[in-house]
């Protein structure tokens, strides 16, 4: 069991940043201040999706 908590806590912990990182990237995009908006709202909505959705269809540098 403590493996599998261990295990858990880290890939939390991961999500957590990623969702932190693509908030901040979102937030300092040139996108429209409606599309960061729903950008945002999918990340913070529905994490880990929303972070891969983001990471591959979000605004390029």
């Amino acid at each position: 069991m403590e493996v599998m908590n261990l295990g858990s806590g880290i890939g939390g912990v991961l999500l957590l940043i990623a969702v932190i990182y693509a908030i901040v990237s979102i937030a300092s995009s040139a996108a429209t201040p409606g599309a960061k908006a729903l950008w945002i709202a999918l990340v913070v909505l529905l994490p880990l999706v929303g972070v891969i959705i983001w990471f591959l269809l979000g605004p390029k540098k």
